[in-house]
């Protein structure tokens, strides 16, 4: 565990784990990281390697743009860049690797294209002296090597098979064929990058996935059982997953397997079947319904729809802090529920036993009431004998009158 400036300030290439100590896929990964920077450093590179508590360093995690755990990040001068890939031992420092080196790497020999060619499925090149388009191609490739390796060569190391309409231009070698940028066909560099930076069929995972949502391809085909391209692989993205797990989570649902389905990355709709497709003919069928917009289109980026991911996250979140560490959970959500549950007994006993308070008075001035009711009838007779005591008064009166008076009278 290390401080990111002072880390930042020892070493010019970093890479960086930021994690959380409650985070079931950052422990997960804790031999892994462990392989990384022993393999790093058992290969001489100047990549240091290192990790950080984000839960302990927020504001550091904030200035990082850290949104979940564990997030890696390769630090190079005063950029830093975002790994998305699979969370492998060789995927991590192929990653480091390459995004430590050159934004685009020279091939100076026929030898080493070839090389090249052997070594990577889908190969970017730009061929041609200075110009602008090459200003353009290392300003795309700074940005970009995060997720793929960029070259130039001279038109010289080309096999005769491959001819390029003009000079320069940037080529991109795959599935066993070629395809040059037009810049009025293709639109912008980067955003022809993106989309031909996979291959026509794909194993697919969750990390593919999220990539292909970031190209701006308008659909993505996931087959689960086989691949068919067609006429269609210009336009669709073909592949493969095994299981469905991830696309369950995906679309919110179940999709049992084998099973085709259609993503639309643009507004996150998707497509399926009405009908188990068994041969070609309705697979092809299924593909032109959704191009001529006749197939149903569910899901969507809808206010529903986000209202509806919400609460899957959050319930997904609840189930995986459990999973991964139930005492943790039972403290996270039982004691505050445990709380309120207090609070609420309190609110509830305090305004019954207000009530039993006020029904109790009630009883008393009911009570009350009818002890008056029975005291008046008993004070009536007592009223109507009040004249004959007092005629016995103004008699006794008389006869206590002095002799001397009773004479004068």
């Amino acid at each position: 565990c290390i401080c990111v400036h002072s880390f930042r300030a020892s070493v010019v290439l970093g890479l960086l784990q930021f994690y959380a100590p409650w985070c079931g896929y950052c422990k997960k990964l804790e031999p892994v990281w462990y392989d990384v920077g022993a393999e790093l450093k058992s290969s001489g590179s100047p990549v240091r390697v290192g990790k950080m508590d984000g839960t302990a360093y927020s504001g550091m995690s904030s200035e990082f743009g850290v949104r979940g755990y564990p997030t890696i990040k390769l630090l190079k001068g005063d950029l830093a860049y975002n790994y998305k890939g699979p969370r492998t031992k060789d995927d991590i420092v192929e990653f480091a690797n390459r995004v430590a080196g050159p934004a685009v790497r020279a091939l100076p020999s026929k030898q080493m294209f070839d090389h090249m060619m052997k070594r990577h499925d889908v190969l970017f090149v730009y061929f041609g002296g200075e110009s602008p388009l090459k200003e353009k191609y290392i300003d795309m490739a700074a940005e970009l090597i995060v997720y793929t390796y960029f070259f130039s060569a001279s038109e010289d190391v080309l096999p005769e098979s491959v001819t390029l309409p003009e000079l320069p231009s940037v080529v991109v070698f795959k599935d066993g064929a070629y395809f040059t940028y037009d810049e009025y066909v293709d639109g912008g560099l980067s955003s022809w990058v993106n989309k031909e930076r996979f291959q026509s069929y794909l194993q697919i995972d969750g990390f593919t996935l999220y990539e292909l949502g970031e190209t701006g391809t308008a659909f993505s085909i996931i087959l689960c059982t086989c691949g068919y391209l067609g006429g269609f692989d210009r336009d669709f993205q073909f592949g493969h997953m095994d299981g469905n797990d991830y696309i369950n989570s995906l679309i919110m649902g179940e999709v049992s397997v084998p099973s085709i389905i259609i993503l639309n990355t643009s507004n996150e709709q998707y497509f399926l079947p009405s009908e188990p497709v068994e041969t070609l003919e309705q697979l092809v069928h299924f593909i032109n319904s959704v191009l001529d917009g006749s197939a149903q289109a569910q899901g969507g980026d809808g206010m529903f729809q986000r209202v509806k991911r919400v609460a899957f996250d959050a319930k997904s979140t609840i189930m995986s802090v459990f999973r991964s560490s139930p005492v943790l959970g039972c403290f996270l959500f039982g004691l505050p529920l445990g709380v309120i549950s207090l609070m609420c007994y309190g609110i509830c006993t305090a305004e019954s036993d207000d009530g039993q308070e006020d029904m109790e008075l009630m009883k008393r001035d009911d009570e009350e009431e009818e002890d008056d009711e029975e005291d008046e009838p008993r004070q009536a007779p007592g009223e109507l004998e009040g004249p004959e005591e007092d005629g016995e008064n103004e008699e006794e009166e008389e006869q206590e009158k002095n002799p001397d008076d009773k004479k004068a009278d």
